[in-house]
């Protein structure tokens, strides 16, 4: 029984790790590079450098303080036992702010909730100290070091650094918005409902406290020229692009590493996936002819 439970699971992990590993592999294969400028609406592949966004605060990492435009951190405990001994993890978290992708034809910004953050930036040490106050002087192997009570990994990425880039592209502004004017109308209408009494202000001309069809005719004709505006003034401005994640079965992957990396580890784990699958086909096979 136990090699039989131990093959299906050889079975299952391995499957799942080929066929999800290798669908990625086709995905970032079958994409081309696309320029911001001229990018279409829908999946796409960008490839560009990270830079700060201006509008928006600096932001240091949580464990090392250190500047960077996106951080992953994990905070993790030894336990000791009699009998085992284990790291368990008691804090970790990621941040969610907007990232500027630049190339030569513009920028865009991504999202990077729901995504595959492969940073190149990575700190791993250990301490006496549930908070760190920053990386320790000494060897980069100093995480590895016995006689610690917590463990500590922090991820970042940081401005000037190359970033790829594959998900859900979507531009806003700058002509590309379509006007549905029934919709657009119907919204200002609402809007102005809210304020009722500056409604009736505006438009009911004989003062008896109501809009009859007439005056409700000329409320519908300023809110359709109302809707026109904005859409015109919308329009004028800039066009504002941004990646985010995509819909079910699409990876979402953000890394400091180009596409060839990022194909041949994938192709690794595919890889490895099918050898455990093949594994626990055989435990399953020889436990069957025994």
């Amino acid at each position: 029984m136990l090699l039989i439970g131990g093959g299906a699971v050889l079975c299952l992990v391995g499957g799942w790790l080929w066929i999800t590993r290798w669908s990625k592999v086709r995905h970032l294969t079958d994409t081309p590079t696309s320029r911001i400028r001229s990018a279409a609406q829908g999946y796409v592949e960008l490839a560009g450098v990270l830079r700060n966004c201006p509008d928006l605060p600096p932001l240091n990492a949580p464990l090392t303080g250190k500047p960077c435009l996106w951080w992953r951190y994990r905070i993790e405990e030894y336990l000791s036992g009699d009998k085992r001994s284990s790291w368990r993890i008691i804090e970790q978290g990621a941040s969610d702010r907007l990232l500027r992708l630049s190339d030569a034809t513009g920028d865009c910004l991504v999202d990077p909730k729901g995504a595959e953050v492969l940073p190149a930036r990575c700190d791993r040490w250990t301490g006496d100290l549930r908070h760190p106050r920053g990386v320790p002087a000494g060897s980069p192997l100093a995480w590895l070091t016995g006689n610690r009570q917590y463990r500590y990994v922090e991820e970042r990425l940081h401005a000037d650094e190359p970033l790829y880039a594959i998900g859900d592209f979507r531009t806003s502004g700058g002509g590309r918005l379509g006007l549905d004017l029934q919709t657009a109308q119907g919204q200002v209408v609402r809007e102005w409902k809210e304020d009722y009494a500056g409604l009736l202000q505006r438009f009911d001309n004989n003062r008896d406290g109501q809009l009859d069809q007439s005056e409700w005719s000329r409320v519908r004709l300023a809110a359709g020229l109302e809707a026109q505006k904005r859409h015109r003034l919308a329009s004028e401005k800039d066009p504002e692009h941004r990646l985010m994640r995509p819909g079910e079965g699409l990876p979402f992957v953000l890394s400091s590493h180009g596409e060839e990396v990022l194909t041949r580890r994938y192709r690794w784990h595919a890889a490895g996936g099918a050898v455990l699958c093949l594994i626990g086909a055989a435990l399953l096979a020889a436990q069957a002819v025994s």
